[in-house]
């Protein structure tokens, strides 16, 4: 079923392409695609609104926390060998093998679905190959807005196939509990920023918030935190009422950016 939804999704964006328009002012030089980009983010607030939005809403209703946090522990559990692979393949060797502790300790005492390792001090990290790519010098190239997948960059979207294959639940036989795992993950994840809907429904030009916010996030991945906070642009769309329980990343992982994101990989 994922062939014709993907071609039914390509075929709205091209459809909305031909219309979209910019916004007067200076362009922003890393998103030369900005008008197909723009189409493709209005599309995917669409299908957010319609769709995604609304289950999320009632999977935080019907399901109780505790049960949600651990079902994402699990989908989380199997994602970390992306992490692992990468701590290696971007040469933080005492990194990945505490991720590899990590994945062991939250494996065999916690099922799975707690988290013991980060009582015993081994915490999270989070690495990927795009990551990678950035840290032995591929340049991000231009700004993409991907249907469904949400904001990305010509390195950074190839890469997400990468990862995919890294992922141990890309391996699970049953094709439902594979997918069914994969829709719970977005779930939660989508559920996590419904308190930010507000904020980013309010902002004056929610796509350049939402640029901006995922390129200055990425560059920060990408190079450890060791940026220059003061050359930082926050653009002139970012809100200053975000709310204080907003989800770190939020403003980065919008829901029109990302609908559904890239696995969220709670550990």
């Amino acid at each position: 079923m994922r062939h014709p939804v993907s071609a039914a999704a390509w075929a709205a964006v091209f459809v909305l392409s031909g219309c979209a328009s910019l916004p007067a002012g200076k362009h922003d030089a890393r998103d030369p695609f900005e008008r197909a980009n723009r189409s493709v983010y209005r599309f995917n607030t669409s299908v957010d609104r319609a769709v995604f939005r609304p289950a999320a809403r009632a999977w935080k209703a019907a399901v109780p926390a505790p049960l949600r946090r651990g079902l994402s522990n699990f989908v989380g559990n199997l994602g970390y060998p992306v992490t692992i692979i990468n701590d290696f393949l971007q040469g933080k060797l005492r990194q990945g093998g505490d991720d590899f502790s990590r994945l062991l300790v939250n494996s065999v005492f916690g099922l799975g679905f707690f988290d013991p390792a980060t009582g015993a001090g081994l915490e999270r990290h989070d690495e990927d190959f795009g990551q990678t790519l950035g840290k032995w010098g591929v340049p991000a190239g231009p700004y993409l807005m991907l249907p469904l997948l949400g904001a990305s960059s010509v390195r950074d979207a190839p890469a997400k196939a990468v990862d995919e294959y890294s992922d141990g639940r890309h391996y699970l036989q049953d094709p439902y509990l594979q997918w069914g795992l994969w829709a719970t993950s977005k779930l939660e994840w989508r559920a996590g920023l419904l308190d930010a809907d507000p904020v980013l429904d309010n902002t004056f030009d929610p796509y350049a918030f939402v640029r901006n916010a995922w390129l200055q996030r990425r560059e920060y991945q990408v190079r450890d935190g060791n940026i220059d906070e003061s050359a930082v642009d926050t653009g002139d769309d970012a809100p200053t009422d975000m709310p204080d329980n907003a989800p770190a990343g939020a403003a980065a992982d919008a829901p029109g950016a990302s609908a559904p994101p890239a696995d969220p990989q709670h550990h």
